[in-house]
């Protein structure tokens, strides 16, 4: 299903139309007094030496103790959720058609829904629908997006419920005109900015932390839109990439740290593009420039494009699981190849944790770059011993008669040809609760494997994200309940490795301080003050501790006296 939302839109200067001459940077705006310096990420290190690695044998594999009591479709849920995608474009006649390709390849950053606004005429046309990106648009609904700016927005739901209205971009109306907002990221104090503009009469239509940056600028006493974002940003704690767009405007902001990617490009006839990865820009051949500098706002108009820099921060905290998982293989973030990120992180798993083996096989598709690297470290060849099918979603009808681990089995199939008698390293990006693993681990040994020692490229998970990235609470992480040995006895493997975080630092060398390793150490850049659980009835088994009555809307405060890294029993904020 999708809705079409038209605003008309007062005029906000005295021409309404789009420059299509390629803009030029401009000084920046007289509220700051200099600009972003432009410091680019070095080039890949070369691997360190070899250290003592998180690695644990057995002589015989150890069946997994308690795997047969979750249920067959652990799989699907396992995976952490790859947040959302924006993107933005000003300056092209095919800008919403140039959206929805841009948005086909951010696809994988979010599942559940897609929207896209366009400027035409000085009204905000808005089209938004549950789904994939193919299945919200078609030929018909792009014709109603016509127009020389658009922004984008591919959603996966962590803060608010997937429903039709949470869906981005949002379109809203306030004293100067209208804005449309796409954001990828969480604000750690949605809450208590919520409940002080509910305190002052602000209504809210969603449930989305988003929707607070629409008031935040609508309340502003300033009157040019530019110092509205400012005065909304100033506000906000937590990780925000985000793109808005008015009747004559497109402007792309990062938040202090830069948690979230978020890049610049432009197309050979001068349109400027925001996109949250580089493959984006590469599909709709845009070439890329640069990144939105975190603390940086950037305003692309008639006049061409200026740069702000809202607050500056000594040291950025990027997300370093974009590097592990989210981004595609083939984009470039935070200036680091994310091919060659995952492909060293294979080789050093190889160095500092090797094994005799007689294949190496990747969990598609998010190791498969690192198994490369480790097969070809290790001098073993690399075979595709797990088939991916990429055609099941969350919808299918189970056999009458059970079926052992039938949800793994929908998404990966063994190829015994290459597994059978065979001592088999097999590569996967991360471990998150661990039922997935114990279940691939029995799939390959009941198609024959000898063998299978699991190699993670990624530190142990101890702690939940609260910047935008949907991880399940610290207790059901097993890296925080368990061992590592224990870990290699619930998932049955003969060996398990992960990468060292020690190893990981070292390898990214100078720009070690500039990422955000929370997720592996527990400490927290922006410290989290407000603790989410989903909406009763929305999913199944939160993991609630207390009295329904406790929920208001859906959101418990988080306990300060508690440790949030232990064995907290409600979910995180989460974010778009």
């Amino acid at each position: 299903m999708a809705v079409a939302t038209t605003l008309n839109l007062p005029s906000l200067s005295s021409s309404s139309s789009l420059s299509h001459h390629t803009p030029s940077l401009q000084t920046p705006l007289s509220i700051s007094s200099k600009t972003l310096p432009k410091s680019h990420f070095p080039h890949f290190l070369s691997l360190p030496n070899p250290h003592k690695p998180l690695f644990l044998s057995s002589a015989s594999a150890s069946k997994s103790p308690i795997s047969d009591f979750f249920s067959d479709d652990d799989y699907l849920d396992e995976r952490l959720r790859e947040e959302c995608g924006v993107v933005g474009i000003y300056g092209d006649p095919e800008a919403s058609r140039l959206c929805y390709l841009a948005l086909h390849a951010l696809q994988h950053r979010g599942q559940e829904g897609a929207g896209i606004v366009a400027v035409n005429e000085n009204v905000l046309q808005s089209i938004t629908g549950v789904g994939l990106v193919s299945e919200v648009f078609n030929q018909t609904k792009l014709d109603q997006l016509p127009g020389d700016s658009a922004i984008g927005h591919v959603r996966y739901s962590t803060a608010g419920s997937s429903m039709l209205k949470n869906v981005q971009p949002f379109v809203a109306g306030y004293r100067f005109g209208s804005v449309g907002v796409a954001h990828n990221g969480n604000l750690v104090n949605y809450r208590s900015l919520r409940a002080k503009l509910e305190d002052t009469g602000s209504i809210f239509n969603t449930s989305s932390d988003t929707e607070v940056v629409l008031h935040l600028i609508a309340i502003s006493k300033h009157r040019p839109f530019l110092l509205r974002i400012v005065d909304a940003c100033e506000q906000l704690e937590g990780a925000y990439s985000m793109v808005f767009i008015t009747e004559d405007k497109l402007v792309a902001v990062r938040d202090p740290f830069g948690f979230r990617p978020l890049v610049m490009g432009r197309r050979s006839n001068g349109a400027v593009v925001f996109a949250s990865e580089t493959c984006a820009l590469d599909l709709i051949e845009a070439t890329y420039e640069r990144e939105v500098f975190p603390g940086e706002v950037l305003v692309v108009d008639k006049n061409g494009i200026q740069s702000l820099c809202l607050m500056a921060h000594p040291k950025p905290k990027s997300c370093i699981f974009e590097h592990i998982y989210f981004a595609l293989p083939n984009s470039v973030v935070f200036g680091r190849s994310v091919y060659e990120s995952r492909r060293a992180f294979g080789e050093i798993l190889a160095t500092e944790a090797p094994v005799d083996c007689d294949v190496v096989i990747a969990v598609p598709d998010s190791g498969v770059v690192a198994a490369l690297g480790y097969a070809a470290k290790a001098g073993v060849a690399f075979q595709q011993g797990l088939i991916r099918s990429h055609y099941v979603g969350r919808t299918f009808i189970e056999p009458s008669q059970k079926i052992r681990d039938f949800g793994v089995k929908l998404k990966l199939s063994p190829v015994r040809a290459v597994l059978e008698g065979k001592r088999v390293v097999v590569v996967d990006d991360s471990i998150v609760r661990g039922t997935t693993s114990s279940k691939i681990v029995r799939l390959l040994k009941e198609a024959g494997a000898k063998e299978v020692h699991m190699r993670i490229a990624s530190p142990p998970i101890i702690a939940s994200c609260y910047y935008g990235v949907d991880t399940p609470s610290s207790e059901e992480l097993i890296s925080n309940r368990m061992s590592v040995e224990e870990i290699r006895e619930f998932i049955g493997s003969d060996s398990l490795a992960f990468l060292p975080f020690d190893s990981l630092k070292k390898l990214l060398g100078s720009d070690s301080p500039n990422f955000c390793y929370a997720c592996f150490s527990g400490n927290y850049p922006v410290e989290p003050r407000e603790i989410k659980v989903k909406r009763v009835g929305d999913f199944v088994d939160d993991g609630l501790n207390g009295s329904l009555e406790s929920i208001d809307g859906g959101w418990v405060q988080a306990n300060r006296n508690q440790n949030l890294d232990n064995n907290l029993t409600v979910e995180k904020v989460g974010g778009l």
